[in-house]
């Protein structure tokens, strides 16, 4: 049996789960997942500043706790918090290990970037429209698999530190590399590829993305506790907890996460297999304890999905508050005010959203009730920071010179990443291993 705990479900998230599970899970490996394609098109910009940055931006608040832990209990860390530099990420694991007294070797992954790969007659998934038509390009980073962590995991390394992997091949390669699984047992590694979809955005499992107050109810959410797995040696797996900590997991939580963000549960892509999730069998069987089996799938695509980030200019915002009688009134005509305004300056994609009406959806379907606040915020798309700003300065004048009774008034301005998708042929990624060790 392989046990692998899942201390991080996006870049932001909370650090103390992960030590917990570090002290008190028995863990076998522990897994960060801490990469977004807006974060590694973030990272690239960081990169750009100062070579020696680049990787993620909390790296060092998470290992500075851990290392001591990770050594004493002989856990594997593997993580994607090398993000745009890897090799830099690993330098500076070994920077904060040396400070600690810890003799440790990290393996840094490379080879995810393919931005001189790229042509701009490329065409994009998501609209068809050659790369070319887009802002000037930030990154270009092709999702990779399991395969490429293989090899840093066989150099004994305490740590491998990766960058744009896809999430569920994090959890997958260390079982691979633990089982022995070979890329024809197409079968286990569907049902590994499950395993770690099912862990990779950490607490959502334990309950957090599930809690629903008064539908669906979950106990200790401030200290909910993240998940691990306990895999055997034909894939299947018991998804549980550490005791005592908030969250719950049950049949509802695993079942929510197994569909999120599956577009197609016949045929689950990734860098690894192709999985149909519609064989998994779930099984509870006990409190926090949820067995999972029976996932199938098929070999590795011939193709790589490449994340690319582009410079697509400056949002402008402001908001201002209306609050009492006729609110909702003084705040529509404070945002028609704002629209003419920017409308004669040629701006061009306004948004005018009254928070708390009809921001989330852009509508209130016809919902009736009438806010005792409103806040109002508009926004809007400038190619220069000079220009941005004006979106700003037009609301925060509406003090004197708009509807009576705005107030709280506040402006900022924002470069923006656009992110888009294209395809590269495997063959043409290749991975490294770079080896730091104090």
């Amino acid at each position: 049996m392989l046990r692998i705990g899942s201390g991080a479900g996006f870049a932001g998230d909370r650090l103390e789960p992960a030590v917990l599970l570090a002290e008190r899970g028995g863990l076998d490996y522990l897994v960060l997942e801490c990469l977004a394609e807006r974060t590694i098109a973030l990272a690239q910009r960081r990169k750009l500043k100062d070579p020696a940055m680049g990787y993620d931006s909390l790296l060092e608040k998470r290992l500075e706790p851990l290392l001591p832990i990770l050594k004493k209990n002989g856990i594997r860390l593997v993580t994607n918090m090398g993000a745009a530099n890897p090799v830099a990420a690993a330098e500076k694991i070994v920077e904060i290990a040396k400070r600690q007294g810890i003799a440790i070797k990290v393996a840094a992954v490379t080879g995810d970037d393919v931005l001189g790969q790229l042509s701009p007659g490329q065409r994009t998934l998501e609209a068809g429209e050659p790369l070319s038509s887009y802002g000037p390009l930030i990154s270009a980073n092709a999702y990779i698999g399991a395969d490429a962590l293989l090899p840093a995991l066989e150099t004994g390394a305490d740590i491998v530190v990766a960058g744009r992997v896809a999430d569920p091949s994090l959890f997958l390669a260390p079982m691979m590399h633990h089982f022995g699984w070979s890329w024809e047992e197409t079968d286990k590694l569907a049902q590994g590829t499950v395993i770690g979809h099912l862990l990779e955005c950490a607490g959502q499992i334990t309950g957090g993305y599930f809690a629903d107050p008064g539908k669906k109810d979950v106990a200790g959410l401030a200290e909910l506790g993240f998940p691990f797995a306990d895999v055997e040696p034909d894939g299947s797996a018991v998804i549980s907890k550490v005791e005592g900590t908030g969250g719950v997991i049950h049949l509802g939580t695993v079942k929510e996460q197994l569909l999120y963000e599956v577009t197609d549960p016949y045929a689950y892509l990734t860098p690894d297999s192709t999985v149909d999730f519609s064989s998994v069998s779930l099984r509870q069987l006990g409190p926090d304890r949820v067995q999972v089996s029976g996932g199938k799938g098929s070999g590795q695509p011939e193709t790589l999905k490449v994340s690319v980030g582009y410079h697509a200019g400056y949002i402008g915002e402001g908001e201002i508050s209306y609050a009492g009688s006729n609110a909702p009134a003084r705040a529509r005509l404070a945002g028609e005010i704002i629209r003419e305004r920017l409308t004669a300056r040629s701006f061009s994609d306004i948004r005018i959203d009254l928070i708390g009406c009809n921001s989330v959806h852009r509508t209130s379907f016809g919902h009736g009730e009438e806010p005792y606040e409103v806040r109002l915020r508009v926004a809007a798309k400038a190619s220069s920071q000079a220009v941005a700003e004006q979106v700003g300065e037009e609301v925060e004048a509406l003090y004197t010179n708009g509807p009576a009774g705005g107030g709280g008034a506040r402006k900022y301005v924002h470069e923006v990443v656009g992110i888009v998708s294209v395809l590269i042929p495997r063959d043409k990624v290749q991975t490294q291993v770079t080896i730091r060790e104090c």
